[in-house]
């Protein structure tokens, strides 16, 4: 085996990155991360969007938004309103493997970078495009992440009963862009072996509603429609947050040993022979009983004590941490969820990649790129 650095496992893959805000580049970072070389292209003076979106910005007054999500990656200014611009864009197309954008449906193919404009000249081209709605009856239609949560269903299943809630991230835009680096991958692969690329199409709505699994299956399958419920669980119990003495944790008791379990450690063993209680089934139906006398016994000790105690009889459990205190726990369990990249005077701290790789680990090399000129 040679030495020196491991090569990413995307190395020879170059990416025309014509995304913005949170879906695409999310997408398009995972990759770069993993060997890809991605050229973002952006607006000249402004650049992404989210170059503006702050606060909170870092030491050096960058908006940490943009830099949560473009590391690893160069950027060029192009305007694609101009002839000039448009006929770089092309070039660029015409000599990567991968095309991905998250325009309005339509535009694209107005500047002369459509699939089948930059098929044509290069027809092993991987071609992906995000949008809110598809291109059909859809294409008009807002693609921002919330509007999705809302017409998609996912904030009817979010938050406690009477307030329908977003999520505290554009979980829609990630679950997109997880998707959408999922298909270029596919399509890559199919690539090496024919030859030939393809388009990707990736929706925020059906994303989502793949994304929502048991609770859309739910409805497709059993015709049940779904509710908010906060934060137990449609069809498990105890499955839940519950208060104690100082702070709020989750217990997830899954099964009918765990549920025992459970309640010997809070000095109930009586309910898990009760028969409102005594199956996971008799649990959900009687939810509310359950919560009530399950909330009574935890709010005699503090967290950490009934965590502890928990633990050893194997029931899951944990404590409901702060961002700070997910980053601490994960760096106390040695899973290094925070790195460093230094360039050229630029010091970008970042959250790993999640995924580890025996062979082919993730890059950092580049901190996200400047300012378009």
């Amino acid at each position: 085996m040679a030495d020196g650095p491991p090569v990413g496992a995307l190395s020879d893959i170059l990416v025309a990155d014509f995304t913005r805000v949170l879906a695409g580049p999310y997408a398009t970072m995972l990759l770069a991360d993993l060997g890809a070389r991605v050229v973002k292209i952006e607006r000249p003076m402004t650049g992404d969007d989210t170059r503006s979106w702050g606060p909170p910005f870092d030491t050096a007054g960058r908006a940490t938004y943009f830099r949560s999500v473009n590391r690893n990656k160069t950027s060029v200014a192009l305007d694609l309103d101009t002839t000039e611009g448009a006929a770089a864009a092309r070039q660029l197309a015409a000599d990567a493997d991968v095309v991905i954008e998250n325009f309005t449906p339509g535009t694209m193919e107005h500047f002369g970078c459509g699939y089948q404009d930059l098929a044509a000249g290069n027809p092993g081209l991987i071609y992906c495009s995000i949008t809110g709605f598809g291109d059909g009856a859809g294409a008009e239609l807002p693609g921002y992440d919330p509007v999705v949560q809302a017409v998609g269903g996912l904030m009817s299943v979010t938050g406690p009963p009477g307030v329908p809630s977003k999520t505290g991230v554009a979980l829609v835009d990630i679950i997109a862009g997880l998707h959408a680096g999922f298909g270029i991958l596919a399509a890559l692969h199919h690539r090496d072996t024919t030859g030939i690329g393809q388009r990707v199409d990736v929706t925020l709505l059906q994303s989502l509603l793949s994304a929502l699994t048991n609770q859309a299956q739910a409805f497709v399958e059993g015709g049940t429609v779904p509710g908010l419920i906060g934060n137990s669980h449609p069809s498990i119990a105890p499955f839940e947050t519950f208060p104690t003495a100082d702070r709020t944790i989750m217990v997830c008791a899954g099964n009918d040993r765990q549920f025992r379990s459970l309640c010997e450690v809070v000095g109930c063993p009586g309910l898990a022979d009760d028969d409102r209680f005594r199956h996971n089934a008799d649990r959900v139906a009687h939810r509310a009983e359950l919560t009530e006398a399950l909330t009574d016994a935890l709010r005699l000790r503090p967290a950490h004590a009934w965590l502890v105690d928990l633990a050893a009889a194997r029931v899951p459990a944990g404590r409901v941490n702060s961002i700070d205190e997910a980053v601490e726990l994960a760096e106390s369990l040695g899973l290094s969820p925070v790195v460093d990249i230094e360039r050229e005077g630029d010091h970008h701290r970042a959250v790993a990649h999640p995924v580890r790789f025996s062979r082919t680990p993730p890059r950092y090399d580049l901190p996200p790129p400047p300012p378009p000129g």
